[in-house]
């Protein structure tokens, strides 16, 4: 039992300095190296932006939906009281957006969401998912090495704008 305890105190251990010396606080155990330099972490978040009704190149009939190029969207994270960080992007040609941070030293995804501002195009200009001011929460995808660092890949999914008179679209 006393060998049981022993053990898992030492894997405990273990751990907990393979963790510090990752973080790159500095810390070194007995027999680990202090760490090279800090990882350099980010965050990336990808979504679609569509105009629903239209149909222009790249339409989806099971969406009845084009992808919408143009469109100002932002990353913003709140960080406690008063801290706020907000982060530009904009939808590509075939709606497909990647919003990349600068490097975030603490985040958790519940803080931040992804905003749709306004879109390029007159004949497709007004919010319809989701509502006007509601951001999108993030889901997680994967971790990719980015740079000389290690991003947190996100994705939000899908933006939905709408033409003000609907029979202007096709």
């Amino acid at each position: 039992m006393a060998g049981l305890v022993l053990a898992k105190c030492l894997l405990l251990f273990s751990l907990s300095a393979a963790l510090l010396s990752l973080l790159g606080t500095g810390a070194s155990a007995i027999g680990l190296p202090q760490p090279h330099a800090p990882v350099n972490f980010t965050i990336g978040v990808q979504g679609m932006v569509w105009c629903k009704t239209c149909r222009y190149i790249g339409y989806n009939a099971n969406m009845d939906a084009s992808p919408l190029k143009g469109v100002e969207v932002y990353l913003q994270c709140r960080h406690g009281p008063g801290r706020l960080k907000k982060v530009q992007g904009a939808s590509g040609q075939g709606g497909y957006f990647v919003i990349q941070s600068a490097q975030m030293a603490s985040f958790t995804n519940d803080e931040c969401k992804v905003y749709a501002e306004s879109s390029s195009s007159t004949a497709c200009g007004l919010v319809d998912e989701p509502a006007a001011g509601e951001g999108l929460p993030l889901k997680f995808d994967s971790f990719v090495k980015h740079g000389d660092g290690l991003q947190a890949l996100y994705s939000v999914g899908n933006f939905f704008f709408r033409p003000s008179n609907p029979n202007k679209c096709y």
